[in-house]
């Protein structure tokens, strides 16, 4: 039986690192990535370069025989980015930001899609977007917000153009996690005062994150193709 094989962007640490801890007990082949080598199993790309979506594609293909039966868009950054700068850092702030949180993303699903279908075969996208795709972000965050609602698009069409040729598409939208790309925000918004917000009373886990995406990577039926699972700890519902 051929073993199951996944890419994992943005997999050194947080929700990635987990998810990869989860598939690979699940006895998934996994391929990671970060910006900078971490370990034999990663894959080092800078997202914010254009060509380094294709790049980690072929190497990671490369690595497992020439077949990937399921990718995890995780990567991704959250730098503030105040109206009060100048115009060309505001905008070089906000292209940095939609590079490596949608366009890296949309070139590797692209890439997926046109791996799968080439080999009529099956496989399946994971999506790790944000509540803040649904309910937008601080006045510093325009341009996270602006990324993760249009992966929520862009997940929406590839599940509906594609499913009827074993494309399955998933998508993830967790709150705050907690998580060191999350840990500066808590705190500049006040830590603790956050959770008056989150009825939950706490922050998700990044385990909590990879058990949902461990579902939609291995478990989720087809049928559910499409389908956006919220992690928020009901600070916000649909």
């Amino acid at each position: 039986m051929t073993q199951t094989t996944a890419l994992i962007t943005g997999s050194s640490r947080g929700i990635g690192a987990a998810i990869a801890r989860s598939l690979r007990a699940r006895g998934v082949m996994v391929i990671g990535h970060a910006t900078r080598a971490v370990d034999a199993d990663t894959i080092p790309a800078d997202l914010v370069d254009p060509t380094a979506p294709s790049a980690l594609w072929d190497q990671a293909l490369e690595r497992t025989g020439g077949r990937i039966d399921i990718l995890v868009n995780n990567a991704g950054v959250f730098q503030a980015n105040p109206i009060s700068l100048s115009d060309i850092e505001w905008l070089d702030n906000w292209e940095d930001s939609l590079r490596i949180n949608l366009t890296a993303a949309a070139e590797l699903s692209r890439l997926a899609v046109k791996h799968w279908l080439a080999d009529k075969r099956a496989g399946r996208i994971v999506h790790v977007a944000s509540r803040a795709a649904y309910r937008g972000d601080s006045p510093d965050h325009w341009h996270y917000a602006a990324a993760k609602g249009g992966m929520i698009a862009m997940h929406k069409t590839i599940a509906r153009q594609y499913a009827n040729q074993g494309v399955m598409s998933y998508a993830i939208c967790p709150g705050f996690t907690d998580t060191a790309m999350a840990g500066d925000y808590l705190a500049s918004r006040g830590g603790p005062g956050l959770l008056a917000d989150i009825p939950l009373g706490r922050v998700a886990t990044p385990e909590e994150i990879a058990a949902i995406a461990t579902f939609c990577a291995l478990d989720a039926p087809d049928s559910m193709t499409g389908a956006v699972l919220d992690a928020n700890g009901a600070s916000f519902v649909r």
